[in-house]
């Protein structure tokens, strides 16, 4: 007699996915930097290796600049104005282009690095030439935030809000802010001025 074959359905093994990324709270207290670690940020970028200068410079950049990864590495040369002393910043996201001034410490660098890459039309460029990766940049920044002694995890998006609260933080009016950014929106810049618990100290004293 021919036994019966079961027809009990096998056990669906799960597929295992992929760790999910942690959120940045729980990887860091805070998405931003202050001016003094900015700083420490530059100094371990400078002593890094043959690329220190341009390391050093991309930082500087990127924080002075408010700019994003994909902004700071279609830098090309034709937006720098060194005699005229400006930058022409082109935003993405859809954002506002606008002018910002250069100080004499980025002209004197952006010198420098023009010499010694005189081939490229991109002001941060690799030894072929050609435009820095994103994650070239990431990973620069990455290293310079653990050379600097950094108690978190460092990324390049984090230059962006410091100067957001920097600003912010000087008393900047959010609308400048908003220009300076290239923000459609308000709301985004509106982020930077809610930093600071004494930023309404001295408020009440008008009598």
């Amino acid at each position: 007699m021919a036994t019966k074959k079961s027809t009990a359905a096998k056990p669906v093994t799960r597929r295992t996915l992929p760790p999910s990324k942690p959120r940045n709270v729980d990887q860091r207290e805070r998405e931003f930097l202050t001016p003094a670690e900015v700083k420490k940020l530059i100094e371990a970028a400078r002593e890094m290796g043959r690329h220190g200068d341009r390391d050093a410079l991309l930082i500087l950049m990127s924080y002075r600049h408010a700019l994003r990864v994909g902004e700071l590495i279609a830098l090309q040369w034709e937006q720098v104005k060194l005699e005229g002393k400006k930058l022409q910043v082109t935003r993405m996201k859809n954002g506002d282009d606008s002018v910002h001034f250069l100080e004499a410490d980025e002209l004197s660098a952006l010198r420098k690095i023009k010499r010694e890459y005189p081939e490229s039309d991109y002001v941060f460029c690799s030894e072929r030439q050609g435009p820095l990766s994103s994650r070239t940049v990431h990973w620069i920044v990455s290293r310079a935030g653990e050379n600097a002694g950094m108690k978190f995890s460092v990324h390049p998006h984090m230059l962006r809000h410091s100067k957001g609260f920097q600003l912010a933080n000087k008393g900047i009016d959010t609308r400048s802010i908003q220009a300076y950014f290239g923000h459609k929106n308000i709301q985004h810049t509106a982020n930077y001025t809610k930093s600071e618990k004494t930023h309404f100290k001295d408020f009440g004293k008008d009598l």
